[in-house]
């Protein structure tokens, strides 16, 4: 049996081995470790924030260990290493999101079919809405933003209403890209360092894990590290990417409102799409903790997410960032704040009351953008015949969505084209 190695168990990675196992001999590589979700009440943490021991972003990860945070002046980015990858912190948003892919020639209709009767994909979660929560979509219906529910990555009957969709699901209601692993070989605590190419053909990959440096050799080697960790693995491996990093930044606008328990609700429960941005309920922890303008009590605030699609320029270099966002993108920003602020003070907050969050990021994607070119393959001239891309790296334009249920498409199409007939 033919063996394949993939870099990487977040959407991509994990969708295609999935796929892959029915016919390869299939290994996971995983940078990280096990995924354990925050155990510690999120209560009994905020009493610790008037004494300033929360002074960086980067502690979270103290806290939550397979949470990874890249703090740079203009912004924070916030991904996952660990089984799931980011996965585990996100919030199960089950969007479809593949305009850029569409407009090359890249038609998933059938992938995302087959996601939707394989996974549990609902909108029935309204009926555990807090009143705040239909408040707001009500507001945001009088002012002509078309709220809908979001489409979730769910098992309604589960949740608890805890508020940790972004921290770890703790009832296992949130699915996530573990459940397709079960039955494949995933070893935790690999660091992909590069891959020998000759002759246009993959050959070994080379891993540290702890002291031990290791070489794996497999037929067909899946890249699918993330759009932060795969740009610096082809790198290594002799292979250019594009200073097109696109991350759909996230802004939070939020105001005090009296016990309106959005600590308690589930995260980004409908979306309002806007001109190049969408809008949603969303409470931000890293700012809850982080930022000093979020002094207020976890129960006492409403949090408006604004999520960006931002322009396809910047880079990253062993693990770090360079992004900073053009005048557009800025412009783009405030017309959400000033949307956002809208909905607040419909809600009855003082205009005077109202304040930002840490502006953070967390889809990181683009180095390697498909063109109508590779529509068919799915494949970038500038890989080796057995090496694939399966990530965000592949998306040719920023989202300002959710990116999970699409790169899971993506892999799909991509394990078929691998498998043979």
């Amino acid at each position: 049996m033919k063996k394949v190695i993939v870099i990487g168990s977040g959407a991509g990675g994990a969708m295609a081995a999935h796929m892959l196992a029915k016919k390869f001999e299939v290994t996971v590589l995983e940078a990280g470790k096990e995924f354990k979700p925050l155990s510690l009440p999120l209560d009994k943490l905020a009493m610790f924030r008037k004494t300033g021991l929360y002074f960086d972003e980067r502690m979270i990860q103290l806290l939550l260990p397979s949470m990874r945070i890249d703090k740079q002046q203009e912004m924070v980015m916030v991904y996952g290493r660990g089984v799931g990858g980011t996965t585990t912190l996100a919030t199960g948003n089950a969007v479809r999101a593949d305009g850029g892919l569409k407009a090359i020639g890249i038609n998933l209709d059938e992938e995302f079919d087959e996601l939707y009767r394989e996974l549990p994909i609902t909108t029935d979660h309204q009926r555990y809405w807090s009143p705040i929560t239909k408040r707001t979509f009500q507001v945001m219906q009088q002012l002509g933003m078309d709220p809908q529910p979001m489409p979730k990555l769910l098992r309604p009957g589960s949740c608890r209403l805890c508020g940790h969709c972004s921290i770890g699901c703790p009832t296992l209601a949130k699915w996530d890209t573990r459940e397709l692993l079960k039955d494949i070989k995933v070893l935790t605590g690999c660091k992909v360092t590069h891959i020998d190419i000759t002759n246009r053909t993959a050959q070994k990959v080379h891993v540290t894990r702890g002291l031990q440096h290791l070489t794996l050799e497999a037929d067909v080697i899946i890249v699918a590290a993330g759009g932060y960790g795969t740009p610096d693995i082809l790198r290594a491996s002799g292979i250019d990417c594009q200073p097109t990093l696109f991350v759909d930044p996230v802004l939070c606008v939020a105001a005090p409102m009296e016990k309106a328990r959005q600590d308690r609700q589930l995260l980004m429960p409908f979306v309002s799409h806007r001109e190049k941005y969408i809008i949603s309920p969303y409470m931000d922890w890293l700012s809850f903790f982080f930022n000093r303008q979020w002094h207020k009590p976890m129960d006492g605030m409403v949090s408006l997410m604004i999520k960006l699609a931002d322009v396809e320029q910047g880079d990253v270099h062993h693990n770090k960032m360079s992004k900073v966002l053009t005048p557009l993108d800025h412009q783009r920003l405030q017309q959400g704040v000033d949307d956002c602020r809208q909905i607040l003070l419909q809600l009855g907050a003082k205009d005077e009351d109202i304040f930002l969050g840490t502006l953070n990021a967390g889809h990181p994607g683009g180095m390697l953008p498909l063109t109508q070119a590779e529509a068919e393959t799915l494949h970038s001239p500038l890989l080796p015949d057995n090496l694939y891309v399966c990530d965000a790296t592949l998306l040719p334009q920023a989202l300002g969505l959710p990116p999970m249920l699409t790169i899971m498409a993506l892999a799909k199409r991509i394990a078929r084209i691998i498998t043979p007939s």
